[in-house]
């Protein structure tokens, strides 16, 4: 087992190394200059159909499952967790304050790899034996790119499948059960009980309800943090100009041991601020379009304005509330990292409250995960087993949540994010041979925009 680990260990530190962030970060610039800005730019817009999308009427419904807002809210739902809380915490404490400047630029190139990530998902998702729209990676690979590429998409599923019950539900469980015995003394497995039913209620019904509770669950626990991180902030208004100072200073420049910071390089800010930001948002790991393509659209430009709001939702709002109260409040100097040091920080503003936001927090957010990661899974299992395998995925799903809750995860959460990055590089590969495809779908929407527009005049 040791040397196992010790192998992963050094597959992680190569795939998660120097060339893995300029893949995604270089690919990600590819794509929004090739949109020329268009993501940045069409911001608004995606705004609007978000808002339009919440409850399509029957007679514009396009092919799909669920509402382009619920879908939005399912790739949400598996996006906005762990990573908000403790990935922010743990960039901040390793790589400095500068580490949040860099977790925004991958942010806003991520808005253009996951509006490309959505647009491909659309346009080659299939219909399978029980009726559903099923797309992402490994369907865009296979219909997009041809039967030569097959292996790759394959791979991703693969990769997907497994790492989904690590990162996605194993890991998830295991915070939920630390923090709340932490801050409630609730047992492990009695945590592990409560989330394996409220899974199993929510799973056994399928994209459909996934989405449901999704669109009610997300927006609820989004805009419930972000009041209580507004709230600290309000607090420590005089500390929000030196904070902005040290998170550009420090993403430029070296600087020494801090306190219980140990000092960090231009490179660590770099390094930790875009896996964080990646493993946050999962802009470019190829899971969240899996999800889009069960929307109720017959046009990927507009599905694809709605996915890239995700990105900018849980990076530069979610992500940027946390790293901002933690370096307000001054303690990630104190040696803490993880979910610890955000619930330090917000502590230090709300005494005798704010450990407990960050848990309950924590708490949704991971459940949340859970659910969105297991469409992610059981699409992958799918894709590679056909329609027979859902039931006994869902099943074993349901059985690993608790399970999670109660083993030591280092090992787990090692081959997970090894496994991520290997997601990623397939992903990666077919979003850059497809972007013509991309670039052309997102030119012919803008101009009949436009001629719409000069008809109606």
């Amino acid at each position: 087992m040791e040397a196992l680990t010790g192998f992963i260990s050094t597959v992680n530190g190569i795939v998660w190394g120097p060339m893995m962030l300029v893949l995604i970060l270089g690919v990600g610039l590819f794509l929004q200059l090739g949109l020329r800005l268009m993501p940045i730019l069409k911001l608004g817009t995606g705004f609007k159909l978000m808002w339009s999308g919440r409850n399509t009427a029957e007679s514009e419904k396009g092919s799909g499952e669920i509402s382009p807002f619920q879908a939005l809210m399912t790739a949400m739902s598996a996006t906005v967790g762990t990573g908000n809380i403790a990935g922010v915490a743990t960039a901040v404490f390793l790589g400095g304050p500068g580490a949040l400047f860099w977790m925004w630029c991958t942010a806003l190139v991520g808005m253009a790899t996951k509006f490309s990530e959505a647009v491909l998902a659309v346009k080659y998702r299939e219909v399978d034996e029980n009726g559903n729209h099923v797309g992402g990676p490994m369907y865009y690979i296979k219909n997009g790119l041809g039967k030569k590429w097959a292996w790759m998409g394959t791979t991703f599923a693969v990769f997907g499948m497994i790492a989904g019950f690590g990162i996605g539900n194993t890991v998830q469980s295991n915070s939920v059960a630390d923090v709340l015995e932490a801050n409630f003394q609730m047992p492990a497995w009695v945590t592990g009980v409560i989330l394996m039913v409220l899974t199993a209620a929510v799973l056994l019904g399928g994209i459909k309800r996934i989405g449901a509770v999704a669109g009610a669950l997300v927006p609820l626990m989004a805009i419930s943090y972000l009041v209580a991180g507004l709230v600290v902030l309000t607090i420590n208004v005089d500390a929000i100009p030196a904070a902005l100072d040290l998170i550009f200073t420090y993403a430029f420049t070296e600087h020494a041991a801090e306190g219980g910071f140990a000092g960090a390089a231009v490179w660590a800010a770099i390094q930790f601020g875009v896996a964080r930001g990646v493993f946050s948002n999962e802009a470019g790991l190829g899971s969240a379009p899996i999800a889009h393509a069960a929307s109720q659209t017959n046009d990927p430009v507009r599905q694809g304005l709605i996915a890239m709001l995700g990105t900018f939702l849980d990076t530069i709002i979610i992500c940027s509330i946390t790293g901002l109260v933690i370096i307000t409040s001054g303690v990630w100097t104190d040696g803490v990292s993880g979910a610890a040091l955000t619930s330090a920080a917000f502590a230090d503003a709300l005494p005798g409250v704010g450990n407990y936001i960050v848990a309950i927090s924590l708490a949704i957010f991971a459940f949340t995960t859970i659910l969105g990661w297991s469409v992610y899974g059981e699409r992958c299992a799918e894709y590679l087993f056909g329609v027979k395998v859902i039931m006994p995925f869902r099943i074993l799903w349901i059985i690993a949540v608790p399970v999670g809750t109660l083993i030591s995860l280092d090992f787990v959460w090692l081959l997970a994010d090894t496994l991520n990055a290997m997601m990623a590089i397939p992903n990666l590969i077919a979003l850059a041979l497809l972007s013509p495809v991309v670039f052309k779908l997102t030119r012919e929407y803008f101009e009949a925009q436009v001629a719409s527009s000069l008809e109606t005049k």
